[in-house]
């Protein structure tokens, strides 16, 4: 990916965006997240060069390498895949901006602890399992507001900053919707708590997202396409 398409491809999305957002008030931003797993650090350099400045990866070893990579940069870095446990002190020591993808309590109080042994804070999203499906990670959503509360209450290094999810993997859009506004209808519940984000919405499916109420999403081939 040169320069010309790197430009071309984040002129795209942030118009399809502004379209989106704009549809629902002048007064909602939308975080656009660039979702690197698949991109060389040259490729995230390029997109970095045409104004892009976070980026999510989903695995702990491929967030390292591309933070030292890239660590003249100043850039955002978010975690966003599924966390195992032996991998937690790892990613506390990379520091991201945001870890996406909390799926249970008791992972949050595992983090929390390992937190406190280092005498550091990191900020996370609550993953919410909207649609309901075996292949996805995150709390249900009858659980979720519940446990985003005693995240609060039992994890004082933890900074929980909102909730995310992935849509419902069908065809039909209807299905995909319910599963983005039950995430929004928690995420307004939850905003009197401090919920800032509504991480929601990938390159498949972010403009519906958006309609929804999203207020960040995460775009990988979007972003990266040649």
């Amino acid at each position: 990916m040169n320069k010309l398409t790197a430009t071309r491809n984040l002129d795209d999305l942030i118009t399809r965006v502004e379209g989106a957002r704009l549809k629902i008030s002048e007064h909602h931003i939308v975080k656009i997240i660039g979702i690197s797993k698949y991109s060389t650090s040259k490729e995230i350099e390029e997109l970095y060069n045409v104004g892009q400045r976070a980026f999510g990866e989903n695995k702990v070893q491929d967030l390292k390498i591309k933070t030292q990579d890239l660590e003249e940069l100043p850039l955002e870095w978010h975690f966003v895949g599924t966390l195992q446990k032996n991998k937690i002190n790892n990613l506390i020591d990379l520091n991201p901006s945001l870890i996406h993808s909390i799926d249970s309590l008791e992972l949050a109080q595992e983090l929390n602890k390992k937190l406190e042994v280092k005498n550091k804070k990191l900020s996370i999203l609550l993953q919410i399992n909207s649609a309901y499906e075996d292949t996805k990670s995150g709390v249900i959503p009858e659980v979720a507001v519940e446990i985003y509360k005693q995240i609060l209450d039992t994890c004082p290094n933890v900074r929980l900053k909102g909730v995310m999810s992935i849509g419902a993997h069908v065809s039909d859009e209807k299905i995909v919707k319910e599963s983005f506004k039950t995430t929004k209808k928690i995420y307004d519940e939850l905003v009197p708590f401090g919920a800032k984000y509504c991480s929601m919405g990938m390159s498949s499916d972010y403009e519906l997202a958006i309609a929804c109420g999203s207020n960040m999403i995460r775009v990988g081939s979007t972003l990266f396409k040649d």
